[in-house]
C-alpha cells in the first residue's frame, strides 16, 4: 500500500465505511465510484465483506460498477474502487430493515476504517450513514460517528462542521435532547467552539482571517432579556471576548431572519447554539450536495448529509450526490491541511497563493 501512495503522490487513499449494511451506504458508494474520473482525485478503499457487497448489488441491479477485492496490506489498484473484507461470514440482506446485525457490521467495517487510519495505511476516512440506535453497544455508546471518533482519535470534544461550497454551520451542541441545550450552554463552551471553527477555516479551508457569525439561543436573541437570559449574560459576552482577542466574531443574531435574509452569505461560517438550530437551515438550502465534517480532530472525516434512508433501500432510487460531495470534500480537506502544516513547518516551502480558496467571503 505505501509503495502505491508513493507512485501516486498526488492521490488520496480514502478508507471508507459502509454504514448500516441494510440502508443506503453501499448505493450511495457503488453510485459514486461508477464514474471512473473520481479515480484520479482518490484510491478509493472500502470495508466491508466482498460476499455481502455483491449480494447487495445483484439486489439493487446496479449495472456498470465493480469492486477490486483486495486483502489487507495488499496492493491497491489506483483505477478502482476497492474492497478490503473485514468480515467473512454470511449475512442475509434484509434491506430498508432495522436489524441488530445492520449495526453490528456497521461498526465492524468502521473499526476496520479506523484503524487502517491510525496506522496509515489510509490518508482520510469518509462514513456512510449509520443507524445510531442499532450500532449502540458496549463498544459503541455514543450518540454519532463524531463523539466516536472524537474518542478513539483523542480530539476531546469534536466540532460538527457542515459544509457546502460557502456554507460551513458548525454547533455548540449537538446530539443531545433539546431540554438540556440551555443547560449544557456556557461561555466556555461557546469560547471553543468559536476557536475550533477559527482554527479549522485557517487550517482546513485556507481562510486567512475568517468571519464568524454567532447564533443567539432564543427567539429574537431573547429580545434583550425578555424572552429568556442567556443571550444577553451567556452568549453576547462569549462573543464580545472573542471579538476582542482579535478574531472577526459577531453576534449573538436572530436565528430566525438570519438565513432568510441571507446575511449568513456576509459570513465564512456560522455558530448555531443547537443541532436542529444549525442544521434545519443548512439542509433547507443545500441538501444532497452538503457534507458533515468532524473537524478538531488530527485526522480527515466527512460524511453526507443525509440518514440510513431505508425508505429507498432495494428500489435503486438513492441519490449519491452528498456522498461525492463527502469525497471531494475529504479529499481537499486532506491537502488543505496537508499545505498548511507544510507552510507552517517552512514558510517557503508552499505558496498560499498555490491553494484555492472554499469561496471566502471575508
Amino acid at each position: 500500500m505505501k509503495n502505491e501512495q508513493e507512485q501516486n503522490p498526488k492521490k488520496i487513499r480514502l478508507g471508507i465505511s459502509v454504514g448500516d449494511i441494510n440502508g443506503i451506504g453501499l448505493e450511495v458508494i457503488m453510485k459514486t465510484f461508477s464514474d471512473s474520473r473520481i479515480f484520479d482525485l482518490c484510491i478509493p478503499v472500502v470495508y466491508a465483506s466482498s460476499k455481502f457487497a455483491m449480494a447487495y448489488q445483484k439486489a439493487l441491479e446496479i449495472k456498470g460498477f465493480s469492486f477490486n477485492f483486495v486483502r489487507p496490506n495488499a496492493k491497491l489498484m489506483p483505477k478502482s474502487a476497492n474492497l478490503i473484507s473485514c468480515w467473512t461470514e454470511e449475512v442475509d440482506l434484509k434491506l430498508g430493515q432495522e436489524t441488530p446485525e445492520g449495526g453490528a457490521y456497521a461498526l465492524k467495517s468502521l473499526k476496520a476504517a479506523v484503524a487502517a487510519l491510525k496506522k496509515g495505511e489510509v490518508d482520510a476516512l469518509v462514513t456512510a450513514p449509520i443507524n445510531k440506535h442499532n450500532i449502540q453497544s458496549e463498544e459503541f455508546n455514543f450518540p454519532g460517528h463524531t463523539e466516536y471518533l472524537a474518542k478513539e482519535f483523542e480530539g476531546g470534544e469534536a466540532l460538527m462542521f457542515m459544509v457546502a461550497d460557502a456554507l460551513r454551520v458548525g454547533v455548540v451542541t449537538g446530539h443531545i435532547p433539546i431540554a438540556e441545550v440551555a443547560s449544557a450552554i456556557s461561555g466556555e463552551k461557546i469560547a471553543h467552539k468559536i476557536e475550533q471553527i477559527s482554527s479549522s477555516l485557517k487550517k482546513d479551508f485556507n481562510i486567512r482571517n475568517p468571519k464568524i457569525a454567532v447564533l443567539g439561543l432564543n427567539p429574537h436573541s431573547g429580545d434583550k432579556g425578555v424572552i429568556g437570559k442567556e443571550d444577553e449574560e451567556v452568549i453576547r459576552p462569549a462573543v464580545k471576548k472573542a471579538f476582542d482577542s482579535g478574531k472577526l466574531v459577531y453576534g449573538p443574531y436572530s436565528a430566525d431572519g438570519f438565513f432568510a435574509s441571507d446575511t449568513f452569505t456576509q459570513f465564512d461560517a456560522v455558530l448555531a447554539m443547537y443541532h436542529d438550530q444549525g442544521l434545519i437551515p443548512f439542509k433547507t438550502l443545500s441538501f444532497n450536495k452538503g457534507v458533515n465534517f468532524t473537524a478538531g480532530l488530527s485526522v480527515v472525516r466527512t460524511s453526507p448529509d443525509h440518514g440510513t434512508a431505508y425508505d429507498l433501500v432495494g428500489k435503486n432510487e438513492a441519490q449519491e450526490s452528498s456522498f461525492r460531495e463527502a469525497v471531494y470534500a475529504a479529499c481537499k480537506l486532506y491537502k488543505n491541511r496537508l499545505e498548511y502544516n507544510q507552510l507552517n513547518e517552512n514558510p517557503l516551502a508552499v505558496s498560499p497563493q498555490s491553494t484555492k480558496k472554499w469561496h471566502s467571503k471575508s
